[in-house]
């Protein structure tokens, strides 16, 4: 992360840490009585149900809190039968169908849940037991109701604040507004909307640092390279608040991934995969080898220079593909194989991991990062043909991210056949393109980050200031991306 770049994070730490610190009704030492699930963290709702159905309340929604969203609505559902009339319970399941961050919801899924609880929405508003439980409920309307999910996700938010606001000692009302407000942006970031969220979420961290909320919000509102040092004490805390939750172990390595953490990105995503496959243990189906979190493993292992283990990994995920994958298992694959080949220069694996990703179950963005891994190599290795023929089949795509491997595989093309200029120009069009996307979190979107790629092709060419500025660029993208350190001390010493 350049000189600047540290700045204004630290400048963005100092405004946010004066701006939330807690006044003295906010204190820990004023704070309400927590109730602590081990393995999960801690909370306070109050709520009207059963003295029997608090427990698995309240690990219902500490799971929720840490997008365990199954185990949530299984321990939503367990408090429903202790209490058949518990309104936040069917509150917080019909929650666990809502995936603000993920831009999924299962409006259908929460409507039955909440049909169960009363017939109609005037109905179950009239019966809720209590105002502040009739506005839980009331958020929930809107969250589910009329309009598409971006006009219902901004019905929720202001829902959301009027909730927080008239409770403002309720926590949970305040953790799920900041929330709201990082799904207000249907996953895309917004630096001053992420910077309210976050301002939101640290007033519950700073009242109660156990809470898996708190922390999970702060970190999904840090996770890009400009903000991250803001993310590591929650990053550094969340492990420890929600051991038994699997999605928390992994959620630290956004922070780790962004500041070019790779031992701590390694470590996480074992322990978030050691959660995970004991749970799938427990329901007789087979470890995750082709999954979010074996992803981000790989690509640390990678960034490590622990290419054997890494082999070992894309091995396993390889022979998954013959067993039936899911579309998500398939784009994973296709993500790790790019990054084995790429980040290794490895070009002769294009020939290890055949698999075709085009089928009736598959998806269209893991066969079109397939057949690009597979027209890079072979270029590289002084064949031009697959990516003649990829261009072709390809035509103009009409995303972004397709446009940029386009580009990056039109210049390399140019440079492979002489044309030098042509080819830079194309380089360097590809990584103005990936510049003016938003930052994505985690392992480059981009398996081939085009700054790099332009730096490592004008370095080739002895045009070492240009190629300087190039790594610069890519090291603040992806800090500590090992490629993109190697060139920029290459391009130093060979400037001088």
């Amino acid at each position: 992360m350049s000189a600047h770049l540290r700045a204004t994070a630290l400048v963005l730490l100092l405004v946010i840490s004066v701006a939330c610190a807690p006044s003295a009704s906010e204190s820990a030492s004023d704070a309400v009585r927590l109730t602590h699930i081990e393995g999960l963290g801690s909370l306070s709702f109050p709520n009207s149900g059963a003295d029997d159905a608090q427990e698995a309340f309240h690990r219902g929604v500490l799971l929720l809190h840490s997008f365990e969203f199954e185990s949530s609505a299984e321990a939503f559902r367990r408090a429903q039968e202790l209490d058949p009339d518990f309104a936040l319970a069917y509150w917080g399941e019909a929650m666990s169908y809502n995936h603000p961050l993920w831009r999924q919801k299962d409006v259908a899924a929460a409507q039955e849940v909440l049909g169960r609880y009363a017939a109609t929405t005037e109905e179950r508003l009239a019966k809720a037991p209590s105002e502040r439980e009739r506005m839980y409920l009331e958020a929930l309307e809107v969250l589910y109701g009329r309009g598409d999910k971006v006009a219902q996700d901004h019905a929720y938010m202001g829902a959301m604040r009027r909730l927080s606001e008239a409770y403002p000692d309720d926590h949970e009302a305040l953790a799920f507004f900041a929330l709201s407000i990082l799904g207000s942006k249907d996953g895309s970031r917004d630096f001053a909307t992420y910077m309210r969220g976050a301002a939101t979420a640290q007033v519950v961290f700073d009242a109660n640092p156990d809470h898996p909320g708190a922390a999970h919000y702060l970190i999904h509102s840090f996770d890009d390279p400009v903000h991250a040092p803001l993310g590591l004490p929650a990053a550094r805390l969340y492990s420890e608040i929600a051991p038994g939750a699997s999605h928390a172990q992994h959620m630290t390595t956004h922070i780790f991934v962004a500041m070019g953490m790779w031992d701590d990105v390694v470590s996480g995503n074992i322990r978030a995969s050691g959660v995970q496959d004991g749970q799938l243990a427990d329901r007789g189906e087979p470890a995750n080898v082709c999954g979010h979190y074996s992803s981000w493993l790989h690509y640390g292992r990678l960034m490590l220079g622990d290419a054997a283990e890494a082999e070992a990994m894309m091995d396993r995920c390889h022979e998954r593909m013959s067993e039936d994958p899911t579309p998500g298992e398939r784009t994973y694959f296709a993500g790790m194989r790019a990054r084995q080949i790429f980040d290794t220069e490895d070009w002769s694996l294009a020939d290890r991991w055949p698999a075709d990703l085009a089928g009736e179950n598959g998806r269209a963005r893991a066969a079109f990062v397939n057949g690009f891994t597979n027209a890079f190599a072979t270029l590289k290795q002084g064949d031009a043909a697959q990516a003649r023929a990829f261009l072709a089949g390809v035509g103009e795509p009409d995303d972004d991210s397709s446009r940029v491997y386009v580009a990056e595989l039109r210049g390399m093309l140019a440079l492979h056949e002489g044309r030098s200029p042509e080819g830079i120009e194309l380089l360097r069009s590809a990584a103005e393109l990936e510049d003016s996307m938003p930052f994505a979190f985690g392992p480059p979107a981009i398996v081939k980050p085009t700054f790099e790629l332009l730096g490592e092709e004008l370095l080739g060419l002895d045009r070492y200031d240009g190629a300087h500025e190039a790594f610069t660029r890519a090291t603040e993208r992806t800090p500590g991306r090992t490629l993109s350190v190697r060139g920029l001390q290459a391009a130093a010493a060979s400037g001088r």
